[in-house]
This record gives structure tokens, C-alpha cells and sequence, in this order.
């Protein structure tokens, strides 16, 4: 299936820092003991063995070393106290790196790159894992980064990205493959990289007033974590499907939602129409729908409540405002009011859906303090796991660009949404292809791909039609 060409550990080039040390913000911390971050970029490339491993490792290796000079936090550890009184931090000193492996495989690349569902579990053969976790003096250390190179001869070559979220949000892995793509594609010459690709260290500027770190650090030294990466691939009935939303489909969903407001069908007064909130709420009715449409496990009660999940970016929203580069997690999560699953299956389906996502954005977007005073941790309290709908990923960070000299990348995969937490994640990313178009990955069973991709392309055709 797939046999290695190289195992190797690249570190930042010598002269640069010989020591880095970030303390954990409350907004790291959150991330402490979620389960890893898996993301594949496939491209085309038509390239033999001995080419690939002649002129593509050599500079892929010298590019990955020179993007750590400045993402040098990514080739160290997350190193968590033994002890009771000391707290977490991100830590790299010279000598640690980062595990590249280099593959060749035998599968099939354009059956891999596909729209249509293919085995989940036949991805996992490209996406690293991470070191185990060693002690050291006072404190056990966890690697946060490894990648895997697979060459498909003549065809194709893909990367996976395996990462502990605890080192930064979707923004700052973004900002990392995009970095070194660009060092890749121009030789190594720095001056291609922009400023919003290099990364801003300065965490005083997380304000931290109600000492919310210190409380969630107390409260996740009493569970025990495991810091090992458990990397399990999905059941053979899992599928991973594609489904694509264009540009014109969604501003006629937006229209639907507008229009229904003059017509006085809907009391909000919610102002908050997106893309976002559309795309979000269509493909949430539309998997509570396929639910019902397979019975899958059992008949769901009217009267079972659900509730939708997201993340968004505070950088903008400190005061003073963060840039973009700055290195870490700084996302909030935002979770609806529970709806009952007959109430998102009826007619009125949609646009409660997006209703209730609108309004909680709304409601949050400049509430400040919300986030400053830890209320935004409690929405998780009373969340039923397993009757949730959550999204990875986002079109803002767009790593279809992320271009190693081979062109647009031909396939993104958040392998992540995998993870069999109880409720159902998506992907959400820009299109491969148009802009404006936003792509959506899932991963469910066979059969309720089957009938989730049938409602999908109907009540698309049917609402845009209204």
C-alpha cells in the first residue's frame, strides 16, 4: 500500500533562537486535551521516483526548515508540569524538530481527490502521527507538529498536517502551510513572504483580567490528560463525500431567508444574513433530515432537542485589536439555543435554522466581556454531545492557495471531522475552483451519505427556486 522513502526531523536552520518559551493563554488552554488536527493538501504532479526524491525532497526539507525560523514554536513541545504547581507552556530549545516522512503508495490518486464518497479509513495512510510524549526534568513534553510527504508516481503527491491544537487555531496552521508553500515555490527567498505570514509572539496581549487560565488549568489537572496522539481510523462503513454550494446558490438562499422576512413569515428582526449562516444552516437541516430518512439506529422523538456549534475569530474583537499573524488560539466557540428536531425537519426548517445560528453570532459578536469573563466556556456545559452539528475549518483561510510551485491544490481534506465525538462536524473551506463557491466535506455512514446527497441537491434546487 504505501512504503517509506525517508524518515527524517527538520529543525529551524542554526543561528536562530536557541530557546522559545510561550505561556499558555486561556484561549490555548481550552485546546489542551481536544484531539489532534489532521489535514491532507493533495496536488497534481506528474513526477517519477527517482525525480521526486532527487528534486522535490531536498527543497521541500530546506523551505520547512527555513518557515520554522519563524514558526520556530511549531519544531518544539508542549510541556505540561509533573508536578501540581507549575503551568503549561509551549517550549522549543535547540535540537527539537519536526518528523517529516516521505512515502511512495500505490493507491489511487484521482479515486482519492474525488467529490463522490470514498472509504474514510483510506485516508489515515497519509496523515502522520505524532511522537509519543517524553519526560523530562519536571515536566512531559509532547511534539506539536509532524507532516507526511507521499508521492503517487506520475500522478500526484499529497502532505498531511498532523498538529496538537493547543499550538494555535486554524489561522496560525494556515499561516504556516501558506509560508512555506511560498519559501518552497520561490527557492527559499524570504523576502516573498508577506507580513500576515509572519507570525506576532506577544501574548501580554491577551488580556486575562478575570484569571480564567489559571481556573481551567486547576480544573483539567483533575482529569488526568493524556497527552499521547490516539489516531483511530474510522469503521469500514464510513464514507468521506464532497458537495459544493456556488456562489449564485447561496445569495438565492440569502434571498429566501430576506424575502420571507417582507412577507412577515419570520418575527427576528436578525440582521446577520451570511454565507456563512446560510451555508451552516442548510447543511444542518439537511443531515437532520438524512437522519430521519434512513432511520439509521432508531426512530428520533419530535421532541429531541439539537443544537449547532461554531468558532469564530476574536483577534479583531480585542481591544486593542490582534493581527492576524498573532501566533496561538484565539477562537471562541458560539453554540445555538437547543431546537426541536421536528421543528428543523418541518417546512419552517431552514429558516429556523438560520435564525438561531444568526442570532447567537449577532448576540455575541460584540459582547466583549462575554469572552473576557470565561461565560463564553459555559455554553458547553449543558450541550448534548451526540445531538450536535459542529464546523472545522473555514473559507477565510483558503489553503487551496497554499502553492508549492505544482499549482492550486487539487483536493483539501480536514480528516479531523472524523472523530467520533458523538455529533457530526463538516469542513468548510473556499472552493477549489470558483471563487465565491464554498465546499463542504462530511464524513457519515454509507448510507446516509447516500441520502443526505439526494436531499441536498433537492431542497437546493427547490429553495433557490422559491
Amino acid at each position: 500500500m504505501a512504503t517509506v522513502i525517508e524518515q527524517c526531523q527538520v529543525a529551524p536552520p542554526p543561528g536562530g533562537a536557541t530557546e522559545v518559551t510561550l505561556p499558555l493563554t486561556y484561549l490555548d488552554l481550552f485546546w489542551l486535551g481536544f484531539h489532534r488536527m489532521r489535514r491532507i493538501l493533495f496536488y497534481k504532479l506528474s513526477i517519477s521516483k527517482s525525480d521526486f526524491v532527487q528534486n522535490i525532497i531536498p527543497p521541500l526539507k530546506n523551505s520547512l526548515s527555513l518557515t520554522l525560523k519563524h514558526y520556530t514554536p511549531l519544531a518544539g513541545n508542549v510541556a505540561c508540569p509533573l508536578d501540581t504547581n507549575g503551568y503549561p507552556e509551549l517550549r522549543y530549545v535547540t535540537g527539537d524538530s519536526v518528523s517529516v516522512t516521505f512515502f511512495e503508495t500505490d493507491m489511487n490518486f484521482n479515486y482519492l481527490i474525488g467529490d463522490h464518497p470514498r472509504k474514510a479509513k483510506d485516508f489515515y495512510h497519509f496523515v502522520p502521527k505524532l511522537g509519543e510524549p517524553k519526560d523530562a526534568p519536571g515536566v512531559q513534553l509532547a511534539p506539536l507538529l509532524a507532516i507526511q510527504v507521499t508521492l503517487f508516481p506520475n500522478l500526484g503527491v499529497s502532505i498531511g498536517f498532523t498538529n496538537h491544537h493547543v499550538v494555535g487555531d486554524g489561522a496560525t496552521i494556515a499561516g504556516f502551510i501558506k509560508a512555506w508553500a511560498l519559501l518552497h515555490k520561490f527557492g527559499g527567498h524570504e523576502q516573498f513572504l508577506s507580513n500576515e505570514l509572519i507570525p506576532f509572539y506577544d501574548r501580554s496581549v491577551v488580556k486575562d483580567p478575570y484569571g480564567q487560565g489559571m481556573s481551567i488549568w486547576e480544573e483539567m489537572k483533575s482529569k488526568n490528560l493524556d497527552m499521547r496522539d490516539v489516531m483511530t481510523p474510522p469503521p469500514e462503513h464510513k464514507v468521506r463525500g464532497t458537495f459544493t454550494i456556488k456562489r449564485d446558490e447561496i445569495e438565492k438562499l440569502k434571498n429566501f431567508i430576506l424575502n420571507s422576512r417582507r412577507r412577515g413569515s419570520s418575527s427576528t428582526t436578525l440582521t446577520h444574513v451570511t454565507s456563512f449562516t446560510v451555508t451552516s444552516a442548510y447543511i444542518w437541516t439537511c443531515l437532520i433530515k438524512s437522519e430521519d430518512a434512513i432511520g439509521e439506529e432508531m426512530i428520533i422523538d419530535d421532541s429531541v432537542m439539537e443544537c449547532f456549534g461554531c468558532a469564530a475569530d476574536f483577534r479583531a474583537r480585542f481591544n486593542p485589536p490582534l493581527p492576524q499573524s498573532y501566533f496561538g488560539n484565539c477562537i471562541v466557540g458560539y453554540v445555538t439555543k437547543s431546537i426541536r428536531h421536528v421543528d428543523l425537519v418541518g417546512r419552517e426548517g431552514f429558516k429556523i435554522a438560520v435564525e438561531s445560528i444568526g442570532e447567537v453570532i449577532q448576540e455575541k459578536m460584540k459582547d466583549d466581556e462575554w469572552v473576557l469573563n470565561g461565560d463564553w466556556l459555559k455554553v458547553y456545559d449543558n450541550v448534548d454531545v451526540i445531538r450536535s452539528f459542529s464546523i472545522a475549518g473555514s473559507q477565510k483561510h483558503d489553503l487551496y492557495a497554499a502553492d508549492f510551485g505544482w499549482g492550486r491544490a487539487a483536493k483539501l481534506e480536514f480528516i479531523s471531522i472524523d472523530n467520533d465525538d458523538g455529533g457530526i462536524s463538516m469542513s468548510l473551506s473556499k472552493s477549489k475552483d470558483f471563487d465565491g463557491d464554498l465546499e463542504i466535506g462530511l464524513c457519515l455512514s454509507k448510507t446516509r451519505m447516500n441520502a443526505f446527497a439526494s436531499i441536498f441537491t433537492h431542497e437546493l434546487s427547490f429553495l433557490c427556486q422559491v
